[in-house]
């Protein structure tokens, strides 16, 4: 009886441990960080959740954001050219794997490109940019990545930005947005907040129905302090496109039945009336989210596409 009483007290104890490894949180990667705002060091910076069971494909989305920072992916020879990249998420999440460390084999291990991940803060009233957070994070990453360039090995003129569905809007607003939409903290936010070149993968671009995306379009305008007629115009950077705007990559799958391929199509047609130079790439067949991981057929040649167009973007001196 004494044995049999230890022995389920012991598998007791194991099943204990296991369910309290399953209900530990999920990591983030051990890689470098750069936290964007002074008076954020030291804060959590937010939840992590790993969605996947499948250890080879993970699947961790980050939520309650509030000290937003950059994941740096450097690769062993740099070329000097780096990438903000902005996940999607539909502005309720932000997912880490498929639109954040799926890129590293193709775009750090192969091409040479340094990635700088950003975690950033969603459209919330609670911040003092409201629904602009998300840009003011973008642009305070983009000028923090330009400062500290020389520690990368990156040159402060090849810094472009690629954005996945909402974190293509984010993408779009930093392309398309000459002003900071904060005040000055330090130093970093003398270089300029405008990337060199974007990349836009499925965005979320219109918030005028029935282009926009009902989440992304619903999280603005919750988190605006004035919701109107103007700010879903504000929040539509297709028209803020102008001569200003650098040069785009535009990808989209013509069957993305979450954000309508209309979205992309009216980016490339701002571009076309403003002289921007854009390269427009419609896929038949991919749905929404596909990333890298669920690209299949010529689709996956996409990371190669891109690739080869930055380096057109950012010829090596």
């Amino acid at each position: 009886m004494r044995i049999w009483g230890i022995a389920v007290l012991f598998g007791s104890f194991l099943l204990a441990l296991s369910a309290a490894a399953d209900a530990a949180p999920a990591r983030d990667d051990a890689v470098p960080t750069l936290t964007l705002w002074p008076a954020d060091a030291g804060a959590p910076k937010g939840r992590i959740t790993e969605r996947s069971d499948d250890p080879t494909a993970p699947d961790r989305i980050i939520e309650e954001v509030r000290a937003p920072y950059l994941a740096i992916y450097t690769p062993a020879r740099p070329n000097g050219t780096a990438l903000l990249v902005t996940p999607g998420g539909g502005y309720a999440r932000i997912v880490l794997d498929k639109e954040g460390t799926a890129l590293v084999p193709a775009f750090v291990d192969a091409a040479g490109i340094t990635l700088f991940v950003l975690r950033y803060r969603l459209p919330d009233r609670t911040h003092a940019e409201g629904a602009d957070a998300p840009l003011a994070d973008a642009q305070r990453a983009m000028r923090l990545i330009r400062a500290h360039a020389t520690d990368y090995g990156i040159d402060p003129a090849r810094v472009g930005v690629m954005g996945f569905s909402a974190g293509g809007h984010v993408a779009a607003r930093l392309a398309t947005t000459p002003e900071a939409v904060y005040p000055a903290v330090d130093a970093a936010d003398t270089q300029p907040g405008r990337p060199d070149f974007a990349l836009l993968v499925y965005p979320v671009i219109s918030m005028h129905t029935p282009l926009a995306h009902p989440g992304s379009r619903a999280g603005v305008l919750a988190a605006d302090h004035t919701p109107d007629a103007d700010t879903l115009e504000r929040f539509s950077p297709d028209l803020h496109v102008d001569g200003r705007t650098p040069p785009l990559f535009l990808l989209h799958a013509q069957d993305d039945e979450v954000v309508p391929v209309g979205n992309t199509l009216a980016m490339h047609a701002a571009a076309l009336h403003a002289g921007v130079p854009a390269s427009l790439h419609i896929f038949p067949h991919g749905g929404h989210g596909f990333g890298t991981r669920g690209a299949t057929g010529a689709l996956a040649r996409w990371p190669q596409l891109a690739i080869d167009w930055i380096q057109e973007q950012t010829p090596t001196p």
